[in-house]
């Protein structure tokens, strides 16, 4: 299968005889979902409310691939999708349970260390229970570039944010990871 760019399979999506739509949403699905996967998991901890939650997203994606305007970029857009459906989410949960952010990330954390992947990895550990305890913009901001590797300006897109506040955000949750890693 050779690499398709965004436009391509939009292109195809589009296809107006309608034979390529659910060849090409396929192909999207296989060229972003592990992506999708990694940016929920870092926010959710547990494997199966992250396969909950990228099936959602990827059911938004479908059910409003036909009105994407192109404003953003595709990627960027499903991101802002993923990001949305995480934060609501958690948002619930805390309703649900009424609980305290405070507590969420407790339950999160808790999560972490009982996850074997992470037990495994010390040091991967630790690193997550430091984002797990920063404030959810700062935690979400981190995850993108750390893990991501995802340009500010791309953000911008996903969170609807300046890139000014963004650069702030990023700069404060590094400086509490490194206190938090270096307190441990």
């Amino acid at each position: 299968m050779s690499e398709f760019s965004d436009q391509e399979l939009l292109e195809r999506f589009r296809d107006p005889g309608g034979r390529e739509k659910h060849y090409a949403f396929n192909l999207l699905v296989k060229k972003y979902q592990q992506r999708i996967y990694g940016h929920i998991r870092r926010m959710v901890i547990d494997h199966d409310d992250t396969n909950d939650l990228v099936q959602n997203t990827f059911i938004k994606v479908w059910n409003n691939l036909d009105t994407f305007r192109e404003d953003s970029q595709l990627y960027t857009w499903m991101y802002r999708i993923a990001t949305n459906e995480t934060l609501a989410f958690l948002k619930q949960k805390k309703k649900r349970f009424f609980l305290p952010i405070g507590d969420v990330e407790h339950e999160l954390s808790e999560k972490l260390s009982q996850n074997t992947y992470f037990n495994a990895n010390n040091l991967e550990l630790k690193l997550q229970k430091a984002i797990l305890s920063l404030p959810e913009k700062q935690r979400t901001v981190f995850n993108l570039r750390y893990y991501d590797n995802m340009k500010y300006e791309d953000m911008s897109e996903v969170l609807n944010t300046s890139v000014g506040a963004l650069k702030a955000s990023y700069h404060h949750a590094l400086n509490k990871v490194e206190k938090f890693l270096k307190r441990d």
